[in-house]
């Protein structure tokens, strides 16, 4: 894993042993920001079920103001930390270890970018997404992505979905505010 663009450009991440873990492959976070690129600089973005936090720390890499990481997952963000200690970047990131529902329930900032990477036979996406568009966390022209390895089926009340991509076995699928 490394970065792709921007000021941290080339930089390799820590990641993680074994096969437990799926971290969005470069060639995903590649199309992903080519999409998105009029999206970030400037923006707050939330990396929910961040992992190893390579698609937050990509979107600091291309000028994101502030990327708020969340993962229940100690191991997960001890990854992170190491990669955000790696880039010495601190004031541009807020780190939360709790689960997803917990922190989109008390969470009091609005994003312009939302990056979803649930498990994917969780079905945690589609959750997260309808408490998104409960609580107006996206801002007015923002985009929320769920990653996963099937097309998005369903609706989300106060969200439309726009567009859907296919890279390998993973679907990209985007949402704005209705």
């Amino acid at each position: 894993m490394r970065i792709i663009g921007g000021k941290y450009r080339g930089r390799v991440l820590a990641g993680f042993k074994g096969q437990d873990i799926r971290p969005t492959s470069d060639r995903v976070k590649e199309s992903l920001f080519n999409i998105l690129a009029p999206e970030i600089n400037g923006a707050n973005m939330l990396d929910l079920f961040c992992g190893s936090g390579s698609v937050g720390l990509e979107a600091i890499s291309r000028g994101a103001d502030l990327v708020v990481f969340n993962d229940a997952s100690k191991d997960s963000l001890a990854v992170l930390k190491k990669n955000l200690a790696l880039m010495n970047i601190s004031a541009n990131a807020s780190v939360y270890n709790l689960d997803f529902k917990a922190l989109l329930e008390r969470i009091d900032v609005t994003f312009d970018v939302i990056y979803i990477d649930p498990p994917y036979k969780s079905g945690a996406g589609q959750e997260a997404l309808a408490i998104i568009a409960e609580r107006k966390l996206l801002n007015t022209g923002g985009v929320a992505v769920l990653e996963s390895d099937k097309p998005f089926a369903g609706e989300i009340k106060d969200l439309i979905k726009y567009d859907e991509r296919k890279y390998g076995i993973t679907y990209l699928t985007f949402f704005s505010p209705d």
